[in-house]
């Protein structure tokens, strides 16, 4: 099982931009299927991003297409998310999910198996 640790939530302006950080231990990262989910207040849990073991493949949900970037450094066992151009509806929990084998064809709908405890974005006016 990976145990993950997101870090990198914060304050920010619409507009602005953040770097989310999820480090990974005590498991295979280097074969891990990995993700971002996001959840809003009083919204279901969402998939923003996944990417595949190797980093070469990426998908984002429509919203996020183009303003975040999702990539991992393998040699360091971290991913992570830069959020740029940053909007109210942006805000929420972030939680980074792995999962010991690849991702599934719908790369957002891959069922993820180890969750970091969160880490929050908060978007003001």
């Amino acid at each position: 099982q990976v145990q993950l640790v997101e870090s990198g939530g914060d304050s920010v302006q619409v507009g602005g931009s953040l770097k989310l950080s999820c480090t990974a231990s005590g498991g295979t990262y280097i074969r891990s299927c990995m993700g971002w989910f996001r959840q809003a207040q009083g919204k279901e849990r969402e998939a923003v991003a996944v990417i595949s073991t190797t980093g070469t493949k990426a998908v984002y949900v429509d919203s996020v297409r183009g303003r975040f970037t999702i990539s991992r450094d393998n040699a360091k066992n971290t991913m992570y998310l830069q959020m740029n151009s940053l909007k109210p509806e942006d805000a929420g929990m972030y939680y980074c999910a792995a999962r010991t084998t690849y991702c599934a064809v719908d790369f957002l709908a891959t069922k993820f198996t180890s969750w970091g405890q969160g880490t929050q974005v908060t978007i003001s006016s």
